[in-house]
């Protein structure tokens, strides 16, 4: 029997389980434009190395059921955001390890992952693996960006320095319903 050549841009998700077939590879940084776009300034996608990944096809048969179709991903990438903290480029690696369970349609995937530890999603004939991985880069990217010790300390601009001044002259006048706690007590 003949193997399948599979397309990692229009997968046969349901061919692919039932083959057991193992797709990996690696794509530019610059290729996943969504990602790009979350990139500090000062470093430029070019200069990010490639992205791995690799994709394994699984049919489950369980006696008394259909048979389940199942994706298992797995990537790595390491990409420059910008340090929350100083404002300078930071490095974040990134690995990730994916599985899920595909399952007839849209209404039926909506109401098992509900239940489900796993991701649940809708079979379809055509999957763009590229953008599956895009989609969990981005979901994987940290909400706060920032080195463990800033390379640099952070400069504070003098009009923020005297903000602080007034601040702190601010929270040494007296808290005015303290005083009318004082008259509600007599």
């Amino acid at each position: 029997m003949k193997a399948h050549e599979f397309d990692s841009r229009k997968l046969d998700v349901p061919a692919f389980a039932r083959d057991a077939g193992l797709l990996q590879g690696e794509w530019p940084a610059a290729q996943l434009s969504r990602l790009a776009e979350s990139a500090a300034p000062e470093t430029p996608v070019g200069s990010w190395p490639a992205v791995q990944w690799s994709l394994q096809g699984e049919r489950r048969e369980e006696s008394g059921s259909t048979p389940q179709t199942w994706l298992h991903l797995e990537a790595s990438a390491e990409i420059s955001l910008t340090c929350q903290r100083c404002l300078q480029p930071v490095r974040e690696a990134m690995s990730l390890a994916r599985s899920y369970r595909f399952v007839r349609d849209e209404k039926e995937a909506a109401e098992l992952d509900i239940d489900s530890e796993e991701e649940v999603l809708a079979l379809t004939r055509s999957l763009d693996v590229q953008e599956l991985v895009e989609d969990e880069l981005l979901l994987s990217l940290p909400l706060v960006p920032r080195h463990e010790q800033c390379p640099q300390p952070l400069h504070v601009p003098a009009d923020v320095a005297e903000l602080s001044d007034e601040e702190a002259a601010a929270s040494e006048r007296p808290n005015p319903f303290a005083a009318l706690a004082a008259l509600k007590k007599k």
